[in-house]
């Protein structure tokens, strides 16, 4: 008969593969809603909406694992802090989803009407904030806090990258009076991706919570 302890480590391997096949998944709706803006491809927008439906349901499954594991093995100190942590992590990861899809759903706002090229790269953005989000899994499954406190510094870059955009999109909308809605959507989908940045720094502390019992909010 296996004991208590192997069959705790093999269920939290199972929610730590599922946090990272939920992980792929929203970095994946990530990079095809930036697609679907740069190309005004209503199709790739509607498949990231469409797909969050099964990161949803990853979410609630690995919860429901989370929950499980605590009433039928009682882990006390580090095992039940790591449960309690995959649980805020998964839900950080399923509302980074929400985000790409508000992204995608922007797209489908805008139209045929929209000009060939976005009026601003919001690209960099976006490759900054997913590589926050993949230092952030490997902080996790490294069990590495100070990886984890590097990835929440650098929310700081997409925060002034945000700033920018909204000052040159601002100066946009001043100078062209025709070019008030394509920017305000250009706004909509940069603070959906400042927000992705937040999430990733609410990981970050998760995982620091789970290592060391600290629970802080870094990077304010």
């Amino acid at each position: 008969m296996p004991s208590s302890r192997s069959i705790l480590d093999r269920e939290f391997a199972e929610i730590r593969d599922n946090l990272l096949r939920i992980g792929y998944l929203v970095d994946a709706a990530i990079e095809r809603a930036m697609q679907s803006l740069n190309a005004h491809d209503a199709g790739l927008a509607r498949q990231v909406i469409d797909d969050d439906a099964a990161i949803n349901e990853l979410r609630f499954a690995i919860e429901e694992a989370c929950l499980r594991l605590i009433a039928t093995q009682q882990p006390a100190a580090g095992d039940l802090r790591t449960a309690m942590a995959a649980v805020s992590i998964a839900t950080d990861i399923e509302r980074m989803a929400d985000h790409a899809t508000g992204i995608a759903k922007t797209v489908l706002r805008m139209g045929a009407d929209a000009p060939p090229r976005p009026l601003v790269d919001l690209n960099p953005m976006a490759q900054t904030a997913r590589r926050m989000f993949q230092a952030a899994l490997d902080a996790y499954v490294a069990r590495d806090a100070e990886a984890a406190r590097r990835v929440a510094a650098e929310d700081d870059e997409v925060d002034h990258m945000y700033k920018a955009l909204f000052d040159e999109l601002i100066q946009k909308m001043a100078r062209d009076p025709s070019v008030v809605a394509h920017c305000t959507y250009l706004l909509w989908c940069g603070h959906n991706l400042e927000r992705i940045g937040d999430r990733v720094t609410n990981i970050a502390e998760r995982i620091i919570f789970m290592l060391t019992g600290t629970l802080k909010e870094l990077n304010v």
